[in-house]
């Protein structure tokens, strides 16, 4: 009994087990899917803006740019319908498995019923299910020998249903199969032209860094000044973040000193700034449609790997006329209109600062309660190369964050 009992446990767990696998399996396509959908827009999108800009003439540098980050996306595609062909491959060669198993068993359990029923036939014509019943030498007799015949007519409707449904089962695993095998052809077609459109991009790519190389001096150069101009920028921003945690602190009563870093905040502050933590990961984006040019943080320039790019924030790509957006409830802190630079609206979510960069348009004034998708501004169009870019930066205090981890799927 104990074995019979061991024996049943081991059997359920392997099939709970292979209820999981299957299960989990089925989530990462799924995500996989969702992922490949994603970076599959995103180039579109990239593309799109890409092509409204084309009557323009556009510098080395943005083209090594645009470039760059379209290689990256396009090589993340293939990455992930490899990783999705791959694990329809391992699904197949499951399903053939099982198809297989199915097949063994359904012939073992056909032979077994077939030879149920001769057997059973053959009875028959012997002796009859009456005369078998009354050929009992006592009642108890009699009573034990029609529950067999109960059971064993139980028995072989069981196993009539056990081969329908083993039938049934091979006949959506053989359906399943064939339709994994139509998804993972679609999936390798689709692989084969991004590997073409990959390797046009690289082509592309290395021929516009092969003009760049004869005079590297100078694009170095004017990566350099770029720096210097955007920390300008930052140190402005800065500087007018500093003095709003002193004003704040000054207001509360608190003696302001050079360790004070922090905005000091009413109630009503503290309650806007948990609502901004709170919706971390899925504020929206600044601007309609676009996508990221510059992330967030220290990185190599991709002209000169040898010199490093430090962004306090983003920066995006839009279309010509994009409408600036505050991306959460707050009021405006500061305008700020620096020099040799386009004008910057500020907005202060409790102890968070959401930047908005390169404006051409302003709709707002200091002071103003803003809500959240509120229009505020238009991005800038640079009129020679037709690009149309807004930096975007999101301050905790006086500490920059990454927006990717704050804005939904950038």
């Amino acid at each position: 009994m104990k074995h019979f009992i061991k024996n049943k446990i081991v059997v359920f767990s392997i099939l709970f087990l292979s209820s999981i696998f299957a299960f989990s399996q089925g989530g990462k396509q799924k995500e996989l899917e969702a992922r490949r959908l994603e970076l599959s827009r995103e180039i579109q999108k990239i593309n799109t803006l890409l092509t409204s800009n084309k009557t323009k003439q556009k510098s080395e540098i943005t083209q090594i740019e645009d470039l760059n980050h379209k290689v990256s996306v396009r090589e993340n595609l293939i990455k992930v319908t490899n990783q999705q062909a791959n694990l329809l491959t391992r699904e197949i060669n499951n399903n053939q498995k099982k198809i297989t198993n199915n097949r063994d068993e359904l012939k073992v359990l056909r032979a077994s019923y077939a030879k149920m029923l001769q057997k059973s036939y053959k009875n028959k014509n012997k002796q009859s299910r009456v005369m078998f019943l009354l050929s009992s030498s006592n009642f108890k007799q009699a009573f034990k020998r029609a529950q067999y015949l109960n059971q064993y007519a139980e028995h072989q409707k069981a196993q009539a249903e056990k081969i329908k449904s083993k039938t049934k089962a091979l006949q959506q695993a053989n359906t399943s199969l064939l339709t994994q095998k139509e998804a993972k052809s679609k999936l390798v077609l689709a692989n084969k032209k991004e590997q073409k459109l990959l390797e046009v991009e690289r082509n592309q790519h290395e021929n516009i860094m092969k003009s760049i190389k004869k005079d590297l001096n100078k694009y170095s150069a004017q990566i350099k000044k770029k720096q210097r101009e955007a920390r300008r920028v930052d140190r402005e921003i800065d500087k007018l973040i500093s003095a709003a945690i002193a004003a704040s602190n000054k207001k509360a009563g608190i003696k302001a000193t050079k360790t004070t870093k922090s905005f000091a905040l009413t109630a009503e502050a503290k309650a806007l700034a948990a609502d901004f933590l709170g919706s971390k990961g899925k504020l929206p984006w600044p601007v309609e449609k676009g996508f990221i040019k510059l992330r967030y943080g220290k990185q190599p320039s991709p002209i000169n790997r040898s010199l490093t790019i430090t962004s306090n924030g983003v920066r995006i790509s839009t279309e010509k006329g994009a409408k600036v957006r505050a991306v959460f409830n707050g009021e405006v802190m500061g305008i700020l209109k620096p020099k040799r630079s386009n004008p910057i609206i500020m907005i202060k979510h409790g102890n968070y600062i959401t930047t908005y960069q390169n404006l051409g348009k302003i709709f707002v004034k200091t002071g103003d309660k803003i809500t959240t998708k509120q229009e505020i501004g238009e991005v800038f169009t640079n009129p020679s190369t037709g690009e149309t870019i807004l930096k975007f930066r999101i301050d905790k205090d006086n500490k920059t964050q990454d927006p990717s981890s704050w804005i939904f799927e950038m």
